[in-house]
């Protein structure tokens, strides 16, 4: 078929609602923009035809002619099918420039008309498709479309390829897909332009199939099951879909440790080949589907003797592949072992799990296999799931863990000790442990609607509480119905006045009250005797009293320190250990923080707490960028923002970090980009802190931009939010210096001076080294401003030494930078080679390209210097000049002047612009200086 200009995909099509393929369609857009080819291949379903459909709407409208067609296998055998859906529609506008030979031969094949073939009419053929297009060409731009190569026949496959190899510079574009198993496209690229660009369209990620079910309506489903989608389905956006709709269609969801329910529709896609298997060999791939790792050594345990030829004949059949490097059994596609559990019948999958309960060697596999082969409860083997539960948990896999919880409470009695409550509960914790929210959530909520037991009760309300995470706007109501509960039971009041600490740092803002609130948990706490939640508690109030720069903060965390320690205590996300952290990188000590920080990663990986694992990440990370290391901080951000992303956990605090880590090391719009997505979502939340934070990146990330006026107004809003929340800590957001710096870039001096002044007072009260020396910086840009070059160079070869031996690298480099710009003014202009160095060390790549912006800006050399403009000066200005000129004098801002002199913002701009020319000065700072010296005579 053939579309002109006005070609418009339905909406579904356009770009943005393809889900992760950035990076194919960025390549693609690239190829078909410079008037390239482009072939799409994968396997069936993973959404070649999605981002075929979706470049085509793209690309459409550039071209004056679409020609499409769409092959299918059933009408494969049908010469010049493909063809005529082409050419078709356009054959009488191409027929008057055809020779009559090969008009005939190409109207004899696209009509069917007589017996036109390629033996008999070949050549004429041949030269007829190839003039047809050159014909369509010569009056603009074509775009040919092919969906599922595979299947044209085979005379329109040989006469597409045969013109395509011949259109040279013609203005012929193909944009074709294929189904592909492997890597086998080449034979494809026959039928397509020499300078094809073959493009695999490859699985989602976890996190695009997440974002693909909720585009479709699938919404609501536990990470859990999005985490089994993406595993069953192989990241292929078809399966997913499919499992999806089956799940969402399905009223009881599968048993903890089953696989997936896969539709009729998927099972007929994977499981056609099955038939040709002998019903031996389909049970010895039952036994291995139901297996979590299956090698042939346990399928002869589990009773399937010829267990090594059963599973050569499935690979011989695609179903199955042998792990070269190993003895495992692995399934073609996740799918393909779904699909067989889900075709058996239920009393051939507990035969299954049976036999593998007697062959599996690990405990926990033997306890998963028996309660799949378990109906009903059942003592024993709930007792035995608790066990291998809590071995899983100590293995440092939670998300094992949940599930084996899960199964054993419901095999637990009634009157069971512990009663399946409790267990579930304990799978609840965790879940949460797993960063599986939702499960966890769900769980709890379940539980309350039957429990009656007050310490139940509250368990299940902590638990709902935790998974609100930062938005605890989400749970007030919760608070209430928890405290009436607990009653006055001060173990219980203890865990409600923990999350009250929350709660008031985070919704209310409010400092004082979360140091009360961390106090009273901790004091209840101690009169129970439970010794894990006063060192929690301890822990958290010590984290907000450094974050307030409170004077208790160093004796609060030895307490929190103090023997008897907890283990679960010491490598928590809000223990003691990472209180210390906290205290070490705003006391200056990097190198002792990096060590007790990487110390807790390690520990909570090889436990498997993923929450706790996302929150040490970033304290990597920070560490990392604060010694001047932003290759490998914005390595681990990204990591970190990641793992927040795909669990749910901490995703504010993820952007936050990643956003001050692009603006150091990486991309600055994407630091703009993540630091405002932060911003919005902190707000969102009723989450003042992380607003702030959010602010305090986005004005960094202004700064680093060049956008000066824009990071005075993200860090004055962080000043006022850091005032009404009490924190009075410089190095809790270390945002000031650059808020300073920003100010006197847009002349604001006696602004900046106080900046300096009021957070120095704090920074020289609580012995903030790194913060001092960014200060005397800032204050060195101010007197540079005012006139005094000297006296300001002088300060800041101080300041680059005192943050060399402090190790913060980039504040080095940047002090070095600072240096060398207040240089290049002075009769001896310096070389950017020791910043460019200092930079280039850091892998500080944004700062490194102001650099070379700088380096690349003529110097003109000293003796030809054009002569320093006088005080004197100002007097040879326009009426209008010199006020403009006055009011910078006096601090006033663009958009003051314009509404003192009722003029525009342009206005005030274009004069200052023919100030700038008229006494050879490049900034309003260097009018400042002018006025600073008329003042001096």
């Amino acid at each position: 078929m053939t579309v002109r200009r006005d070609f418009k995909e339905p909406a579904r099509c356009r770009p943005d609602l393809v889900i992760g393929r950035d990076e194919v369609f960025g390549q693609a857009r690239e190829q078909l923009a410079r008037g390239g080819s482009v072939l799409l291949h994968g396997p069936a379903g993973i959404g070649k035809s999605t981002v075929l459909r979706a470049l085509a709407a793209e690309n459409g409208g550039a071209a004056r002619t679409v020609l499409r067609c769409s092959a299918t296998e059933s009408e494969s055998h049908l010469p010049f099918l493909a063809l005529a859906d082409l050419l078709g529609l356009v054959l009488d506008e191409v027929s008057g420039k055809l020779p009559a030979a090969q008009l005939t031969a190409l109207e004899s094949a696209l009509t069917g008309r007589g017996e036109s073939t390629l033996q008999r009419d070949g050549l004429a053929l041949r030269l007829a498709v190839l003039s047809a297009l050159r014909a369509l060409a010569a009056e603009g731009p074509v775009l040919i479309v092919a969906d599922d190569v595979q299947w044209l026949d085979s005379a329109s496959a040989e006469l597409l390829g045969f013109a395509a190899r011949r259109l040279g510079e013609t203005p012929v574009r193909m944009l074709s897909a294929v189904r592909t198993e492997g890597q086998e496209y080449d034979r494809h690229l026959r039928a397509s332009p020499p300078d094809t660009l073959a493009l695999r369209v490859n699985p989602l990620t976890r996190t695009q199939v997440s974002e693909l079910l909720g585009h479709r309506g699938y919404t609501g489903l536990p990470r859990s099951t999005v985490r089994d989608i993406h595993r069953t389905s192989g990241g292929n956006p078809l399966f997913a879909l499919e499992l999806g709709r089956a799940l969402s269609e399905n009223p009881t969801s599968p048993r903890p440790g089953e696989p997936l329910p896969v539709p009729t529709s998927l099972r007929a896609l994977v499981l056609n080949r099955l038939e040709m298997l002998s019903d031996e060999a389909r049970r010895t791939l039952l036994v291995a589907s139901a297996g979590a790792r299956p090698t042939p050594a346990l399928l002869r345990a589990a009773g399937r003797e010829n267990a090594e030829a059963e599973t050569a004949q499935a690979a011989a059949l695609g179903l199955l592949a042998t792990e070269p490097e190993g003895p495992a059994v692995r399934f073609a596609h996740p799918l393909i072992s779904a699909a067989l559990y889900a075709e058996a019948p239920a009393h051939e999958r507990r035969a299954a799990h049976a036999a593998l309960s007697e062959a599996a060697s690990d405990p926990i596999e033997r306890a998963r296999h028996l309660a799949l082969a378990t109906t009903g409860t059942d003592p024993r083997t709930a007792n035995s799931l608790a066990e291998a539960a809590a071995l899983a948990r100590d293995r440092g896999a939670p998300s094992v863990a949940a599930s084996l919880g899960l199964l054993a409470a419901r095999h637990t009695p009634p009157d069971g000790t512990p009663d399946p409550d409790a267990r579930r509960l304990q799978a609840a914790e965790d879940a949460i442990t797993a960063g599986e929210l939702d499960l966890a959530r769900d769980i709890a909520r379940d539980v309350l609607t039957r429990a009656t037991v007050p310490a139940d009760r509250v368990r299940a309300w902590i638990i709902v509480i935790d998974t609100a995470g930062h938005a605890m706007t989400e749970v007030d109501s919760v608070f209430p119905q928890a405290l009436a509960d607990a009653g006055e039971d001060p173990k219980l009041l203890a865990l409600i006045h923990y999350q009250l600490t929350w709660r008031a740092l985070l919704v209310d803002g409010d400092f004082d009250q979360a140091r009360e609130e961390a106090a009273h948990s901790a004091a209840l706490a101690a009169q129970a005797a439970d010794r894990y939640n006063e060192l929690m508690a301890l822990a958290f109030q010590a984290q907000i009293e450094t974050l307030m720069g409170h004077p208790d903060a160093p004796a609060t965390i030895k307490r929190a320190l103090k023997e008897p320690q907890d283990p679960r205590v010491a490598c928590h996300h809000n223990g003691a250990g990472y209180s210390r952290f906290r205290w070490l990188i705003m006391s200056d000590q990097l190198s002792e923080a990096r060590t007790t920080v990487t110390a807790l990663l390690r520990e909570v990986q090889r436990r498997g707490s993923v929450e706790s694992e996302v929150h040490f990440l970033r304290g990597v990370a920070e560490t990392e960028l604060r010694s001047g290391h932003c290759g490998r901080a914005l390595d681990l951000a990204r990591e970190s923002l990641m793992l927040a992303r795909d669990t749910g956990i901490g995703e504010v605090a993820s952007a936050v970090l990643t956003s001050l880590c692009e603006a150091s090391g990486g991309d600055v719009e994407r630091a703009l980009e993540l630091a405002r997505e932060a911003v919005e979502h902190a707000e969102r939340d009723g989450d003042q802190m992380y607003v702030s934070r959010g602010l305090a990146a986005l004005g960094y990330a202004q700064l680093v931009a060049g956008d000066a006026e824009g990071t005075v107004r993200s860090l004055r809003r962080v000043r006022e939010l850091e005032h009404g929340l009490g924190i009075t800590d410089p190095a809790r957001g270390r945002w000031q210096g650059d808020l300073a710096e920003a100010l006197v870039r847009i002349g604001e001096l006696r602004e900046a001076q106080d900046v300096v002044d009021v957070t120095r007072e704090q920074a020289l009260r609580l012995g903030r080294e790194s913060v001092l020396a960014v200060l005397d910086r800032a204050e060195s840009l101010v007197r540079a401003a005012r006139g005094e070059h000297e006296a300001a160079l002088a300060r800041l070869t101080s300041v680059q030494d005192r943050l060399a031996k402090l190790g913060y690298g980039l504040e080095e480099a940047r002090t070095a930078f600072a240096v060398v710009q207040l240089r290049t003014g002075l009769p001896r202009p310096a070389s950017y080679d020791e910043a460019a160095r200092l930079f280039r060390r850091c892998r500080a790549l944004p700062w490194l390209r102001q650099v070379d912006a700088a380096t690349a800006q003529p110097v003109v050399a000293p003796e030809q210097s054009a002569p320093v403009p006088t005080a004197d000066a100002l007097d040879g200005l326009a009426s209008m000049e010199r006020q403009v000129a006055a009011l910078v004098m006096e601090g006033a801002t663009n958009r003051e002047i314009a509404a003192r002199l009722f003029i525009s913002v342009k206005t005030v701009e274009a004069t200052l612009t023919r100030v700038y020319r008229k006494l050879g000065i490049r900034s309003r700072v260097d009018i400042v200086r002018l006025a600073a010296g008329r003042r001096t005579k």
